[in-house]
């Protein structure tokens, strides 16, 4: 978990970095369902915004400095 928080969320659809994870939901199996990520706003400075979440069959591919997802 913790390598996972420190890659950035980028979406391959428009190239915008979405944020960083903040929390992951595991089903009773023990496998990984969604990822909870916190959105970082652009204004004059960064801003924490709201969360998204990123059901595991989303991800594209997890490289060693990002995780690439596709949101519509």
């Amino acid at each position: 978990m913790s390598d996972l928080q420190q890659k950035d969320i980028i979406n391959t659809l428009n190239g915008t970095k979405i944020g960083k994870i903040i929390d992951i939901e595991i089903n009773d199996s023990g496998v990984i369902t969604n990822l909870i990520v916190g959105e970082i706003k652009m204004m004059k400075r960064f801003s924490s915004g709201g969360e998204t979440k990123i059901n595991f069959s989303q991800i594209k591919r997890i490289g060693t400095d990002v995780i690439l997802v596709e949101l519509n």
